[in-house]
């Protein structure tokens, strides 16, 4: 008998739409965020540098950035399709113009079948999308939306000094629901003030709103940030290993089944961090957080059965 599927892998969902593996190329553009230069200062766990650790310069052009790492990862892999992935801060912040022009320039690169914008629910509007409509239209390329959720506690939020709240992120959804796009939620388990049922309910939400991807991260904690100088002198503290794994099982438990989950442990280079994933390798956590699923008879989709009038099946 085949063993039960634990959850639903990103790379099963990507070789359901192209037929094969498909492979990410980090692309990183000359922007910022809004919530960086409002006088805010930014989400309280993002570092200078963003989250595009991986990402070549942006002096580059996107041309560039996509054949160096395209080359790489060929070789590698023996790969023949990819997603320019404009990773870094949040690229819809861009103005319009240049926009359409980066991601015109993506689009015209061999072999890239899919184009994924990594924005902030609040910058999410019909102009960008009407950018991207009309790319897809003209080339055929697929488009996704990455957006950074977190959390569906507002409360949460307001800690993270995100700068939005849940409604931005329903608002986002809805529009770019209604273009066709792929959608993807970004979420943090365990920061600090947040609790199980927190992940369960952002599980739930999530599966409400039928997004099509999530990316689920371990809080990790950049150097020379607010939330960095907060773990340092105590005033915060990381939820332990096995706490997270607790939630980790219970959002896959609630979350739909038909919700690709592409990572479940957040990452970022050890000599940027002061914190992350409780000194382990992402791999090694990811073997005992599945070892723990199978233990405890757990799946993606376990206790789906909340939406749909629930209460009339009873």
């Amino acid at each position: 008998m085949p063993e039960k599927k634990l959850y639903f892998p990103y790379s099963e969902y990507l070789k359901k739409i192209y037929g094969e593996k498909v492979y990410k190329l980090p692309v990183n553009l000359p922007v910022t965020c809004p919530n960086r230069v409002d006088g805010h200062g930014g989400c309280t766990f993002c570092a200078a540098s963003g989250t595009g650790f991986e990402a070549l310069s942006p002096d580059l052009t996107v041309g560039e950035q996509l054949r160096r790492t395209r080359e790489k990862i060929e070789r590698r892999y023996k790969a023949h399709k990819f997603i320019a992935y404009f990773q870094n801060y949040t690229n819809t912040y861009l103005p319009l113009e240049d926009f359409r022009a980066y991601t015109e320039e993506a689009a015209g690169e061999r072999d890239i079948v899919e184009i994924d914008i990594s924005t902030r629910p609040d910058c999410v509007s019909p102009s960008y999308l009407e950018v991207l409509g009309d790319l897809r239209r003209r080339r055929g390329t697929e488009i996704c939306l990455e957006l950074g959720l977190q959390t569906v506690n507002y409360r949460t939020l307001k800690r993270m000094n995100r700068g939005h709240g849940l409604a931005e992120f329903i608002d986002a959804v809805l529009q770019i629901r209604n273009y066709g796009f792929q959608i993807c939620a970004h979420v943090i388990l365990n920061y600090p003030g947040d609790e199980l049922e927190d992940a369960v309910e952002t599980a739930r939400v999530l599966s409400a709103l039928q997004v099509d991807t999530v990316k689920i991260h371990s809080l990790y904690i950049p150097k020379n940030t607010v939330l960095c100088e907060a773990y340092e002198n105590g005033t915060i503290s990381v939820c332990s290993k096995e706490e997270y794994m607790d939630r980790l099982i219970a959002f896959l438990s609630y979350l739909s089944p038909d919700i690709a989950v592409e990572r479940l442990f957040g990452r970022i280079p050890r000599e940027e961090a002061v914190f992350c994933n409780w000194g382990t390798s992402w791999w090694k956590l990811r073997d005992e957080a599945e070892k723990r699923m199978r233990e405890r008879d757990a799946w993606q989709g376990k206790y789906f059965h909340y939406l749909g009038g629930s209460a009339l099946r009873k």
